[in-house]
């Protein structure tokens, strides 16, 4: 009979793995993006979020309200830097609203 191991990971460390083996890294950053966007910038922002997409670093956020885009434009800067934080990675480069 097999000699059975008792080594114990924790479901964090094996999904963690898992996800950079699998490079679906990519893909859990683009939902976690677009979370990050409506925790950052509150329900009021989020409300006239359209679509948040992240390419090549670029982040694309569509909003219905020219006024709030305009606002928005101001604080570029600040908002690439808050996202990056909540992110824990310098993912964002650059922040395109349309």
């Amino acid at each position: 009979m097999a000699k059975r191991e008792n080594d114990s990971f924790s479901i964090k460390d094996l999904l963690g793995s898992y996800i950079k083996e699998g490079s679906l890294n990519k893909g859990f950053q683009k939902i976690h993006i677009s979370e990050a966007w409506v925790k950052l910038m509150g329900a009021g922002v989020a409300s006239y979020t359209g679509d948040i997409k992240l390419q090549n670093g670029t982040l694309i956020v569509r909003l219905s309200s020219s006024v709030l885009r305009e606002e928005l434009g101001y604080g570029k800067d600040k908002i690439i830097r808050m996202i990056n934080e909540e992110m824990g990675a310098d993912i964002v480069k650059k922040i395109m609203l349309v």
